[in-house]
C-alpha cells in the first residue's frame, strides 16, 4: 500500500529509484509480471516522483509510445533505460540485433583497428536506435573481463578475456553511445568475469585482493572512466578480502573507498537489480536499499518492493543514519546526467520528430549486423552437408518455443528442412534425451536412423547457473561419429563449447561457429554449410518436432 501522505522527502528519495516495466502497453502482455509493475502501480509511483524505468519486451514502435506515456505520467525528466548490450533488437523487435561483444574480442586478437572501429559503430547503432525509441540510458558496456571460461552468466556478454581487449572495445562502444547523445553504464563493478556462480541465483564469493583487482578487473573500468562513462553498475559479489560481510553493492569499502576515493569516479553509481537472489536471500527491500545507498550507490535499481525501499530510505535519512548531503549529492549527479543528454523529452522528441514514422533500422544498421556476423564466423570445414530424406536436424535451445532465436521461420529450422532434414528440438525444460551411459549419452533410438545435423545454441544465460556445463556434448559428438551419423555441427554462442568440440571433431565433417544466435547468424552459417547441396522439397514434412512430444 502507498503511504497516505506524500512528503517532500519521499518525493526526493523516490527520484532515485529505477523500477521495471514491460515495453508492452497492456498489463496482460507482461512477460515477467513478478518484476514488471502494472500500469496502475507505474502511474502512481511515477506521479509520486520515481525517477527511472528499465524496460523489456515489445516492438520498437511500442517502446516509443511506452516511453512517451511514462513521461506523461511522471511530468518530470525520467531516466529510461534498457539492457541492450547486443543492440536494441536484442530486447525490442524492429531494432537491430548485433553479435555478442565477445565476437569482437576474438576479432581484436587478429585485427585491433578493425575490431575497435566495429565496436564504435556498434555503440553508435545501439545509441541511435535507443534514442529513437525514447530511451536515454543504455545499460552497457559490460566491462567484466571474462577470464573464467566456466562463468555461467557473463560469457559472450564480455568484450574479451584480457584487460587490453575489454578496455579498448568498451571505450570504443562508449564513444559511439556518446556520439548519439545517450548515457552509458559500465558494469559490473568491481568485476564479474571470474565468477563461477550466477548472482541472479546466489551470491558469488571471490578472494581477490585490491592489488589483484587493480591489475585485472578494474583496468577496463578505469579506461571507460577516462573515456567519459556516465554511470557504473555494481556487482552482487562478496569480495572477502575487501569486505567480508557485505556484497559489493552494499559495501562502503568497495563503492566509497575504491570507486569514489581511489578511482575518483564522479558519475552516477547504480545498483544491479536488487531483486536478484544474491541480495534477496539475505536482505529485504528496505534493508538492501538503505545499505546500498549508505555504501555509495546513487540509484536503486529494481528494489523488491518500491514503497518499502522508499520508506526505509526516508527513515534512514530522517534519523541521521544516512547524512542528508548524500541525498543531495545523488540528486545532483542525476540532474547532471539528464542535462548531459538534453535533460528532457522535448528536446529528444524534436530531434527525432522527422523520422518518427520511419522504420527504426537503417540500411547502415543492417549492413553492420551482417558485417559483424561475417567477421566473427568460423568455418571449420565448409561442407557441403549432404542432402537427405531421412536426416535429423537436432537443435539444442535454451528454452521452449517460441524463443527469440528460434521462431518458426528461423533459418536454423527452414534451411535444413529444405535440404531434407526433419528438425527435432531439445531444450533443458523438456524431456532429457540423455542416457546414463557416458560414452553413448544420446538416446539415438529417439532420433530415427538418418544422419544428424547438430545445432547447439549455448551461451551464458542468467538464471541457469551451471546447468549447461553438465550437458555431455563432447561425448555426443563422439557417439554420433562412432555411428557415422554426424552430418554437420554448428555452435551458436559460447566459444568455449566450440573449442571443446573442435578438439574431438573428425576431419572433413562440415562445422561452423558463430558467437551470434540471431537469424542473420543462422542464415550465414547454414548458407556456408548447405548451399552447395541440391535443395529438396519438404512441403509434406512437418517443420519440427519436440522431445516433449
Amino acid at each position: 500500500m502507498s503511504p497516505p501522505i506524500q512528503s517532500p522527502l519521499r518525493r526526493q528519495v523516490a527520484e532515485l529509484l529505477v523500477v521495471r516495466a514491460s515495453g508492452h502497453a497492456s498489463d496482460d502482455q507482461r512477460r515477467y509480471p513478478k518484476w514488471e509493475l502494472s500500469n496502475a502501480e507505474l502511474k502512481r509511483l511515477l506521479a509520486e516522483g520515481v525517477g527511472g524505468v528499465i524496460l523489456l519486451g515489445g516492438t520498437s514502435n511500442e517502446i516509443r509510445h511506452r516511453c512517451k506515456k511514462l513521461r506523461q505520467w511522471a511530468k518530470a525528466p525520467l531516466l529510461l533505460c534498457a539492457d541492450v548490450e547486443e543492440g536494441v533488437g536484442q530486447r525490442f523487435e524492429g531494432g537491430t540485433w548485433l553479435v555478442p561483444p565477445m565476437a569482437l574480442g576474438r576479432l581484436y586478437q587478429e585485427d585491433q583497428r578493425r575490431a575497435a572501429n566495429l565496436a564504435e559503430r556498434y555503440g553508435r547503432c545501439t545509441g541511435h536506435q535507443a534514442r529513437r525509441c525514447g530511451l536515454n540510458w543504455v545499460l552497457a558496456p559490460v566491462c567484466d573481463v571474462n577470464n573464467n571460461p566456466a562463468n555461467p552468466v557473463i560469457n559472450v556478454r564480455a568484450w574479451g578475456e584480457d584487460t587490453a581487449t575489454v578496455s579498448s572495445l568498451a571505450c570504443a562502444f562508449q564513444q559511439g553511445l556518446a556520439a548519439e547523445g545517450v548515457l552509458g553504464c559500465a558494469k559490473h563493478f568491481p568485476g564479474h568475469g571470474n565468477t563461477g556462480m550466477d548472482s541472479h541465483l546466489q551470491l558469488p564469493v571471490l578472494d581477490d585482493n585490491l592489488r589483484q583487482l587493480m591489475e585485472l578487473e578494474l583496468v577496463p573500468f578505469q579506461a571507460v572512466m577516462k573515456a567519459g562513462i556516465d554511470s557504473i553498475m555494481t556487482a552482487h559479489l562478496l569480495m572477502r578480502n575487501l569486505d567480508a560481510s557485505s556484497p559489493a553493492t552494499l559495501s562502503p569499502a568497495v563503492l566509497q573507498d575504491i570507486l569514489r576515493r581511489q578511482l575518483k569516479f564522479e558519475g552516477l553509481v547504480v545498483t544491479d537489480a536488487l531483486v536478484m537472489r544474491a541480495i534477496t536471500q539475505s536482505y529485504n527491500a528496505g534493508e538492501a536499499a538503505v545499505m546500498a545507498f549508505a555504501a555509495g550507490a546513487d540509484l536503486i535499481l529494481m528494489p523488491e518492493n518500491a514503497d518499502d525501499a522508499i520508506e526505509a530510505l526516508c527513515e534512514a535519512l530522517q534519523s541521521g543514519q544516512i547524512p542528508m548531503q548524500r541525498l543531495h549529492a545523488s540528486q545532483e549527479r542525476r540532474r547532471e546526467a539528464l542535462q548531459k543528454v538534453g535533460t528532457s523529452t522535448a528536446k529528444l522528441a524534436l530531434k527525432d520528430s522527422t523520422s518518427i514514422d520511419k522504420p527504426l533500422e537503417r540500411d547502415e544498421d543492417r549492413a553492420l549486423a551482417r558485417e559483424l556476423v561475417t567477421a566473427s564466423l568460423k568455418i571449420h570445414h565448409p561442407g557441403p552437408v549432404t542432402p537427405t530424406e531421412s536426416g535429423i536436424n537436432l537443435l539444442r535451445v535454451d528454452g521452449v518455443l517460441p524463443c527469440s532465436v528460434l521462431t518458426a521461420t528461423a533459418p536454423a529450422l527452414v534451411l535444413p528442412s529444405e535440404a531434407g532434414f526433419q528438425s527435432l528440438l531439445y531444450h533443458p525444460l523438456g524431456i532429457s534425451p540423455w542416457q546414463d551411459d557416458r560414452d553413448q549419452p544420446l538416446a539415438l533410438e529417439r532420433l530415427g536412423i538418418g544422419p544428424v545435423m547438430l545445432q547447439l545454441f549455448l551461451r551464458g544465460n542468467p538464471f541457469r547457473g551451471d546447468q549447461d556445463r553438465h550437458e555431455p556434448w563432447v561425448a555426443t559428438v563422439k557417439q554420433l561419429q562412432q555411428q557415422k551419423r554426424l552430418a554437420g555441427l554448428v555452435v551458436y554462442g559460447s566459444p568455449y563449447i566450440w573449442d571443446e568440440l573442435i578438439e574431438v571433431l573428425n576431419i572433413g565433417i562440415p562445422a561452423a561457429y558463430s558467437p551470434g544466435q540471431m537469424p542473420e547468424a543462422q542464415r550465414q552459417v547454414l548458407t556456408c554449410l548447405l548451399q552447395p547441396a541440391q535443395v529438396q522439397s519438404s512441403a509434406q514434412t512437418p517443420l519440427f518436432q519436440d522431445f516433449t512430444d
